[in-house]
């Protein structure tokens, strides 16, 4: 469940199947269930619903019709529904453009660019940081397929700027293969296509040479060269020169790398150096590999070092972040004339702070930090002084920051009122500008107050807790209220504007962000207190931020609905089965619900290292103590759960939602539906077309609003206003 994008949680397409008037719709008729049993260390787990991992069996792709079909007799009728569509599409449909991934290399600044009603996000060139009307396009997707379902993966510039390597793939499916794309002419070169470089299971990278004549490239088993259920694993690295054949690219590194290896290639600014990160799974080991001028791959760090990232700086020294004896990381300096870990010095130690990530610039690093959600940007020099913070929002998030110059940065700021806009910061007079790259509001939230609290969980752990709420808004238990989290990964929610956050608020709701243990909240310790055999810790954390919502009487469990997607997704599915009278309504994304069958899926086995294994007893027990569709417990009253899934998912199969949905229907004693959105279109949610996107919130809101007794209000609506000048 790697996110290596930005773009949002799945939206999945279905066929519309409209109720008669005036009647309920037909609920499915129950699951068969075919007797499988399985022991693990001498436990005996029965999975009647086994059958249903099949994809291809017509029987399976019968019911999902039928549970569709149920699906939308379900949300085409609910009242107010033709309302919310108007609003979230105008919502989503935001003409204001969105800038994200700047890379600037050679003076050539390029971006990603999101502006509907183009249904992906564009490659463009930036004239000017401060005139958007000097950009032009330089690889539009859906000029490359007019359905809109290919979408951009990632891109790399060549060092001075004049090539572009573009990873493009199709319906979700995350297998891109990377095209070559003239920078100047907005051409692709001919015959220049490297299949097969990223996947959803262990994403996918590239680094120029310093000539741009070539690249080192993550690369999948092609063909027949693996059987195929080795094809999305067992990740190498190779060169490919360009104007030669892909079939004659030549092997550079990963032979003895371990069978879930993921890898993130980067070079220096001048190209004569290339470092491999390679990860070990999902779980954050890392080992670190470093190609110099002589041609050969050298081992710097091994997983035990617990280096988890490196930056090339201008002073020819690389700058590695390390969580070795520093949960929260400490920087390391390493001379690249002898990159052995020995010769490495601690230029920054650990502070309260999480650091994520570092940008060297000539004479400074900056230091992007995580602080329980929101984060910062710390600066020191080049022998460790302090020299003070980069202004940015109160409780937001700070990220993406590019060298402008010697010293100077671009970065992306955003908070949970003010949507993202890109800064410069300058270094000589401290000043921060914002640029041209600005997104206005879709809607005003001025009038939005930002509470930061802490809920206390089982164990006493104090876990962060962010409430949005409309200034004045009476906290008498009656507030519909929407609580989200993840807790997994290593992986943070920061603040970040939302719209449809802000629909929920216009509506009279209350928004809740919760920051659980198995994130990168408090460092390596607060990540790990999350994951493998302490993975309860993480529905504990939800449970007492559910429970602090209903005590401070923000709202109460019938005006509360959770969402979460992937791991959060899986979130959803402990939440509801361990404490289903705490919740109104769930909505769970494509997530993973069978904890005992998920790594016999590609990329269930890189999520073993975070999840861990059937095949260790310890680990077993606690996969099967909460793994949902396990403790599912008939006569129980669950609340109403809305399932999300895509066919093309790489990531999370969906046979999970499919085996929880048939084993929450026939288990259920409350008269609540649980739905399921499936769709063979779609994938995890990388490369969701617009119109698609809107669709699934569409579904997601109508279902919310009528399980928890809300009337959509048309005139609640307030118009947004141009955003103060910072």
């Amino acid at each position: 469940m790697k996110l290596k994008t930005a773009v949002t949680t799945a939206a999945l397409l279905l066929p519309l199947v409209s109720a008669a008037a005036g009647k309920a719709p037909a609920k499915p008729a129950a699951t068969e269930k075919q007797p499988v049993e399985s022991t693990y260390h001498g436990t005996t787990v029965a999975d009647p619903y086994q059958w249903m991992e099949s994809a291809t069996d017509p029987k399976v792709q019968q019911w999902t019709d039928t549970q569709n079909a149920y699906t939308r007799a379900t949300l085409d009728k609910l009242p107010g529904r033709e309302g919310l569509r108007q609003r979230i599409t105008e919502l989503l449909s935001w003409k204001s453009p969105a800038y994200g991934g700047l890379e600037e290399k050679g003076g050539v600044i390029v971006a990603m660019k999101f502006q509907p009603p183009k249904q992906q996000p564009t490659l463009v060139v930036l004239g000017s940081l401060d005139d958007t009307s000097k950009e032009r396009v330089l690889l539009d997707p859906t000029q490359v397929d007019p359905s809109g379902k290919t979408t951009i993966d990632w891109f790399q510039l060549t060092h001075d700027g004049k090539k572009a390597a573009v990873s493009l793939s199709k319906s979700g499916t995350e297998s891109g293969d990377v095209s070559v794309y003239d920078v100047a002419t907005a051409k692709a070169l001919p015959n220049e296509v490297v299949p097969r470089v990223n996947g959803g299971t262990a994403g996918g990278s590239l680094a120029w040479n310093a000539q741009g004549t070539g690249f080192f490239y993550t690369r999948y088993p092609r063909g027949e060269e693996r059987p195929a259920i080795d094809r999305e694993v067992y990740q190498q690295v190779y060169f490919h020169a360009l104007g030669t054949p892909t079939e004659k690219d030549t092997y550079a590194l990963g032979k003895d790398f371990p069978r879930i290896a993921m890898t993130d290639l980067e070079a220096s600014d001048d190209g004569q150096y290339t470092f491999a990160r390679v990860a070990n799974g999902d779980g954050g080991e890392f080992e670190l590999y470093l190609h110099g001028p002589k041609g050969t791959w050298t081992q710097v760090a091994k997983f035990t070092d617990k280096v988890v990232s490196a930056r090339f700086g201008s002073d020819g020294a690389a700058y590695l972040l390390s969580r070795k004896d520093a949960s929260r990381g400490k920087v390391l300096r390493l001379p690249l004339a002898t990159p052995s870990l020995d010769k490495a010095t601690v230029l920054v130690p650990e502070s309260e702070a999480t650091v994520q990530s570092i940008l060297p610039t000539k004479s400074r690093l900056y230091l992007m930090e995580q602080l329980g959600g929101p984060s910062q940007m710390r600066i020191v020099d080049l022998t460790g002084k302090a020299l003070g913070l980069v202004p940015t929002l109160p409780v937001s998030s700070v990220g993406g920051a590019v060298r402008q110059g010697a010293d100077d940065v671009l970065f992306a700021n955003s908070s949970f009122t003010t949507p993202a806009a890109w800064f410069r910061y300058s270094a000589a007079d401290g000043k921060v500008t914002k640029t041209a790259l600005a997104r206005t509001a879709a809607i005003d939230m001025s009038d939005v107050e930002v509470v930061r609290t802490e809920a206390t969980s089982k164990d006493g752990t104090k876990v962060p807790l962010t409430i949005l709420k409309k200034k004045g808004t009476k906290l008498n238990g009656k507030n519909p209220t929407w609580l989200t989290g993840y807790g997994g990964f290593n992986i943070s929610i920061t603040p970040g504007y939302s719209p449809t956050a802000g629909l929920w608020l216009e509506q009279g709701g209350v928004y809740a962000v919760a920051n659980l243990r198995g994130g990168s909240e408090f460092g390596e310790a607060w990540h790990q207190a999350g994951s493998l055999t302490k993975k309860q810790n993480v529905f504990d954390d939800f449970y007492a931020c559910a429970k602090l919502l209903v005590d401070q009487k923000y709202t109460q469990p019938k005006k509360l609905a959770i969402q979460g997607g992937s791991n959060g997704g899986l979130l959803m599915g402990a939440a509801v089965t361990q404490h289903p009278e705490q919740y109104g309504a769930v909505v769970a994304r494509v997530g993973i619900y069978d904890m005992l069958r998920t790594e016999l899926t590609p990329n269930g086995q890189f999520n073993v290292t975070e999840y861990g294994t059937v095949k260790d007893p310890e680990q077993f027990k606690a996969l099967y103590a909460y793994s949902p569709v396990h403790q599912v417990k008939d006569g129980t009253k669950y609340p109403s759960v809305l399932f999300t899934s895509g066919a093309n998912d790489p990531r999370v199969d969906p046979f999970h939602s499919r085996k929880m949905v048939a084993r929450m229907q026939a288990a259920t004693s409350a008269p609540k539906p649980i739905l399921l959105r499936a769709n063979a279109e779609t994938g995890h949610g990388a490369g969701t077309p617009l119109n698609a996107r809107i669709e699934e919130e569409v579904d997601v809101y109508s279902f919310v609003f009528n399980e928890l007794g809300m009337t959509y209000k048309p005139n609640a609506t307030k118009k947004p206003t141009a955003p103060a000048p910072q």
